[in-house]
């Protein structure tokens, strides 16, 4: 016969967390506690109900009751964290707004030459593919190629051009 599950003194925070749950795992969370101890359900049971594995159910449900004894931290919410993130957005935003005062105007942004002062500001290195990433998530975007470059000197392209005939004649 199996143990009675435990936890007791936790109904009232998962009743709590089971009316505010904004995500499906906390309430999956809050199911974990719950249906042991109120419906008297077994832990196969339970994971059967919540879609988890018996061991996951048994995870969540010593999770809650560390956190809920002050034991762990709860969790953070994954919607307003960006994983592995080197800086927050707006933090991004200050950042690039330093760096591309000049572009702002016109000027021409060359994303390798400006990589070393986004460095020196965020005061960690960064991956070159990081920074494009960045500069798309604030609205900068690759423009097509102009059709000249900007230093060429269109007289001096007439002038060594060949000159030939534009009709020749069959000989």
């Amino acid at each position: 016969m199996a143990r009675p599950a435990s936890g007791k003194e936790y109904i009232e925070a998962a009743r709590q967390l089971l009316k505010s749950a904004r995500t499906a795992e906390e309430l999956r969370m809050a199911q974990a506690v719950l249906l042991p101890l109120e419906m008297g359900l077994s832990l196969e049971q339970t994971a059967k109900i919540i879609g988890r594995s018996k061991g996951a159910t048994c995870s969540m449900r010593t999770r809650f009751a560390q956190v809920s004894a002050g034991l762990r931290p709860a969790p953070r919410s994954k919607r307003t964290l960006r994983n592995r993130a080197n800086a927050d957005l707006e933090r991004e935003k200050q950042v690039l707004d330093e760096v591309l005062a000049p572009a702002a105007t016109g000027g021409i942004v060359v994303v390798p030459q400006i990589k070393p002062e986004v460095e020196a500001l965020l005061g960690k290195s960064i991956a070159l593919s990081t920074l494009y990433r960045m500069l798309a998530r604030h609205g900068w975007r690759k423009l097509a190629p102009d059709t000249q470059h900007p230093q060429s000197n269109p007289h001096k392209q007439e002038a060594w051009k060949k000159n030939s005939q534009t009709n020749w004649r069959k000989s």
